[in-house]
């Protein structure tokens, strides 16, 4: 069941569960995006230690495992993959914040004293589009999107983890994955804290 239809350009944007639809269609989307000069393959929050010991086919394994590719009745998945027409586009992971073991570990928790095992919050932490479908706003519409997904099934907030950009000057994609300030605001989030100089706590409370 598709989550959204947006017109992006002359095409319709169709966003889908990842457990609706194949590994290969979503990895073709996260297969290419080298995160910490390595395939991350969303594990990044999720493996609390030994990251270079974790090899990038093992990750991808997790990931599909997580995701339920294939799976359509499963009632737990990952993220969302993004189609123009039967093309493969889009990739948007979200999950409650309590699976990404490490969110609360690390510099975005400076700050904040709330309850880190309070299952109705749920966290954006990747946003990858594929390289020839850059810059149409599809990324906007996938945070979208991820917030009715988390809302749909039970959360009372979303969170992201966006980057601050500024006009004119270029951020590697490969730094980009966790979003843009001004994308989640657009979405209608708003800045909770700034724990370092270029990453900002966004979020959306229902």
């Amino acid at each position: 069941m598709a989550v959204a239809g947006i017109t992006t350009g002359n095409a319709e944007l169709r966003i889908v569960p990842a457990n609706e639809v194949s590994w290969d269609d979503l990895r073709a989307v996260v297969g290419a995006a080298r995160c910490l000069d390595s395939l991350c393959f969303c594990q990044r929050f999720k493996i609390v230690k030994g990251w270079y010991s974790v090899g990038e086919d093992e990750r991808a394994h997790r990931l599909r495992t997580q995701a339920e590719c294939g799976y359509p009745d499963s009632e737990t998945t990952s993220g969302l993959v993004g189609y123009l027409e039967d093309d493969p586009v889009a990739w948007c992971a979200v999950e409650p914040r309590t699976a990404y073991i490490r969110l609360t570990r690390q510099v975005t928790w400076a700050g904040r004293s709330e309850d880190k095992t309070d299952e109705g919050v749920w966290a954006i932490t990747c946003l990858l589009t594929r390289t020839p479908y850059r810059w149409q706003g599809i990324t906007r519409q996938m945070i979208a999107a991820a917030v009715e997904f988390a809302r749909e099934r039970g959360a009372h907030a979303v969170e992201g983890y966006g980057m601050l950009t500024e006009p004119g000057k270029v951020i590697t994609w490969g730094e980009l994955h966790v979003g843009s300030r001004n994308a989640f605001a657009a979405a209608g989030f708003r800045e909770v804290t700034r724990p370092t100089k270029r990453r900002v706590v966004m979020r959306i409370d229902f």
